[in-house]
């Protein structure tokens, strides 16, 4: 089992992704941990630092922000100097814009990979890797271990099947100190539309009518603070071999369960509509998804704390005090 008590104090840190939804709140607590904290934000011409621009200014202003792209190798030495860990969770997420963008969704996921493990190759920095469940695709038996077969069911998780294979293979080939976390549809305060949570509620508090995509699907839908938890945790291990982790519930609910539980806490009733636009293409899409957490049980100590209610009402209250920051009728943003 994993001993939770790493001391982070003056450790230096690498976060990239880090002005994403995952990525932010990680940064929160390593700060909150005494790390020094680096975080790699993709470079654009607006002074913008994604979801970094929420957290308490005490914490901000600890955070040293480095600009460049995962796809520049010489962006990723300058950041990676006197780093000692760096949590990689930088990567192109969205499954509809991989349709539309399969050669930027690869670039970004398998090269931006590929530059992170030639930097800790060379510095002997040691390495979290951040998959994804949808590498497994439809499940072919549950609950899905660490074991199950990967199964590419659409460009985004053939370009993370590549990242995570590039993880193995550098651990294999040069002994780079690596783990992979394999985060379950992790929700919560400050996640996008990109997402279906945000998207069912961000509708059912601006409309009568909820466009969504297939209902039928299920998911294991992991609260965001468990996630960063998980991530703490596999940080703290001894062996560093290049191991996988399943971070989920071990529960599955079906996206018109979820759509039902946001309707219950709101105490509304609106109409739903299958949009076109929201579904996969047949042998794209993901029926099944549920994890076997048992190895991070065991190995980590890591178990999920917050129940689907639970995580539910905070994810709600916490957009309705923030409904200005979304475009309900935008999917995929």
């Amino acid at each position: 089992m994993g001993n939770d008590s790493i001391n982070y104090s003056g450790m230096k840190v690498l976060v990239t992704g880090a002005a994403g939804f995952i990525g932010s709140r990680l940064v929160q607590r390593l700060v909150e941990a005494g790390a020094h904290v680096r975080a790699f934000i993709r470079y654009t011409s607006r002074p913008e630092f994604g979801n970094l621009n929420p957290l308490p200014p005490e914490v901000f202003h600890q955070v040293e922000i480095v600009r460049g792209d995962l796809e520049d190798h010489a962006a990723i030495n300058y950041a990676m100097e006197g780093v000692e860990l760096v949590f990689h969770l930088g990567a192109l997420i969205s499954i509809p814009y991989s349709y539309v963008h399969p050669v930027e969704t690869a670039r970004t996921n398998i090269l931006g990979t590929l530059n992170v493990l030639e930097s800790c190759r060379q510095s002997n920095a040691k390495l979290i890797h951040t998959s994804t469940s949808e590498v497994y695709g439809s499940a072919l038996r549950v609950p899905i271990d660490e074991e199950h077969p990967l199964q590419a069911q659409s460009p985004y998780s053939a370009s993370k099947i590549g990242a995570d294979k590039l993880v193995e293979s550098y651990y294999r080939s040069f002994d780079v100190q690596s783990l992979t976390v394999r985060p379950f549809n992790t929700y919560g305060p400050g996640q996008s539309t990109r997402a279906v949570i945000p998207t069912i509620i961000t509708q059912a508090l601006t409309s009568n009518q909820i466009h969504l995509g297939n209902l039928t699907t299920k998911r294991d839908f992991t609260y965001l603070d468990d996630t960063v938890n998980g991530f703490l945790k596999a940080a703290s291990i001894a062996r560093w071999d290049g191991r996988v982790y399943n971070l989920g519930t071990g529960d599955e609910v079906s996206i018109g369960e979820v759509a039902q539980q946001i309707f219950d806490y709101l105490n509304i009733n609106p109409e739903i509509i299958i949009d076109q636009e929201r579904l996969r293409p047949e042998k794209s899409e993901v029926l099944r998804l549920v994890s076997d957490n048992t190895k991070a049980k065991r190995e980590l100590g890591w178990e999920p704390q917050f129940g689907l209610s639970e995580g539910l009402a905070a994810t709600i209250e916490w957009i309705k005090d923030h409904l200005d920051r979304y475009l309900p009728d935008e999917y995929g943003r």
